[in-house]
């Protein structure tokens, strides 16, 4: 990018609104995985229009341009790895609408999906997708990535919930997809096709949800069990007679590194944690809370089984659980953060897995997640300045999948793939279907613009720092 199109770019969205400062550019370098890719610049558009305008220029100058929300994704989906702009959505952050009779919301990408959940609730209303980083994440990357988190086993995930997108494809033409009602079936689902694909086909600018009525009630339970095996095994049992809207899983090293952040001691010889959520109607969830207590107690390998006392005591539980990935860091200095996903009656097989590659390649791997839909979040510890733990690290990582894979589970279930899984996708997808993938890709994206790099195998330039 030379000084000409940068004055363009300012030209189109402001003097201030863009920077090439080498200090500011560091700060949109990185995401989740900790890997650094520098831009050659960032800009902050403030409207459907600028965008726009950003596109036409892209498409015709040429240059590379990766739409970014907050950074928080896990796979290095908002790296620009190519260099050229980076577009971060931070000032299309309006709540646009909230109909509460059509029970639909209305937003901009750069909504903090808790701001949306709690303008929501105070039209008594409820946008269930929870991921950990709720509190600072952004609708548009949801979108981009389909994000879940712990309500997904009840209320499913973001692509539940979205009705409809406004985007800007790579050329600067803007399309809209989707509905505003309950139904709707007129022409190909572009929706579907858009929400997941990780900024690579178009960059979302609107975005409309459903929205449901909001719970009355919940009511949260600790349960702690002898082993991880205990504890997977019952998941699939809970399911078989219960519907909890969270069924959160934490091994015994995802315990230790939070056990001070939680409400009250319990004992030592737990290895294994879930943390279970119902909700509904008020008069429904205190029955369903003691009917859930008394399978409990017909269950083998419970150590403890406990109801929180309050919505104080409740919010403490699940803020020790929000803060196990970056608690991880106290183990080692790096980590590899893999969330497969396996059907829920393998799990025990899923955790023996990860037991055994730690023991047999002294690896440090600890477990924790989202149990009830069969998503664990599979974290391989490590110091990248040691080769030797790389190389470990790495192995850990190939045996994990293969063994994902033959329990008839996927590499993803939330983070997508972006640039650290992209070298393994031929493991799940077969050939046909991948050059299928890339021809949609050549069909939006021509010039490879936006977010090139990502989801495929790359073809020169391997994962960094890896």
């Amino acid at each position: 990018m030379n000084q000409d199109t940068i004055q363009r770019l300012r030209e189109i969205v402001g003097q201030d609104q863009v920077t090439t400062v080498p200090e500011e550019l560091a700060c949109y370098s990185y995401d989740g995985t900790g890997q650094e890719y520098p831009p050659a610049a960032v800009v902050f558009p403030g409207s459907t229009a600028e965008i726009c305008r950003i596109m036409e220029l892209a498409s015709t100058t040429p240059f590379p341009v990766v739409p970014r929300g907050a950074g928080t994704g896990m796979t290095g989906g908002a790296l620009p790895v190519a260099g050229g702009l980076v577009m971060v959505m931070s000032r299309l952050n309006r709540i646009l609408e909230i109909d509460r009779d059509n029970q639909i919301g209305v937003v901009e990408p750069g909504v903090i999906t808790g701001d949306l959940r709690a303008e929501a609730g105070r039209h008594g209303l409820y946008y269930p997708p929870d991921p950990a980083s709720l509190k600072f994440c952004t609708m548009g990357g949801n979108v981009a990535e389909c994000a879940g988190g712990p309500s997904a086993v009840k209320y499913g995930v973001t692509r539940d919930y979205v009705l409809g997108l406004e985007a800007v494809l790579p050329d600067g033409r803007l399309i809209h997809t989707g509905v505003r009602t309950a139904k709707g079936v007129v022409g190909y689902d572009l929706t579907r096709l858009l929400v997941g694909s990780e900024g690579t086909l178009a960059i979302i600018t609107k975005i409309t949800v459903k929205l449901l009525p909001a719970p009355e009630a919940r009511s949260t339970l600790l349960v702690l069990c002898r082993g991880m095996a205990e504890a997977t095994g019952l998941v699939a049992r809970i399911l078989a007679h219960h519907t909890p809207c969270t069924l959160e899983y934490m091994d015994q090293t995802a315990l230790s590194i939070v056990r001070d952040k939680l409400p009250f001691p319990f004992p030592e010889e737990g290895g294994a944690l879930l943390l279970i959520e119902l909700d509904g109607q008020k008069d429904a969830v205190p029955l369903a809370t003691g009917q859930l207590t008394e399978f409990l107690q017909t269950q083998p390998g419970i150590i403890m089984s406990r109801t929180a006392e309050s919505e104080a005591e409740a919010e403490q539980l699940w803020a020790a659980r929000r803060v196990i990935s970056p608690a991880a860091f106290s183990l080692k200095p790096h980590k590899m953060s893999e969330d497969v996903v396996v059907p829920r009656s393998r799990l025990p097989h899923l955790v023996s897995c990860t037991e055994k590659l730690s023991r047999e390649l002294g690896v440090v791997i600890f477990t924790f997640g989202h149990a009830g839909d069969g998503n664990i979040h599979v974290n391989i510890m490590l110091d990248r300045s040691i080769p030797q733990e790389v190389q470990q690290a790495n192995a850990a990582k190939q045996l994990l999948f293969e063994e994902v894979l033959r329990l008839g589970g996927t590499l993803s279930g939330e983070h997508g793939i972006g640039l650290t899984k992209a070298a393994y996708l031929p493991m799940e997808i077969d050939q046909p279907t991948r050059a299928l993938m890339q021809e949609i890709k050549k069909l939006f994206d021509p010039l490879n613009i936006l977010n090139p790099g990502k989801i495929f195998p790359p073809q020169t330039k391997p994962e960094k720092n890896i």
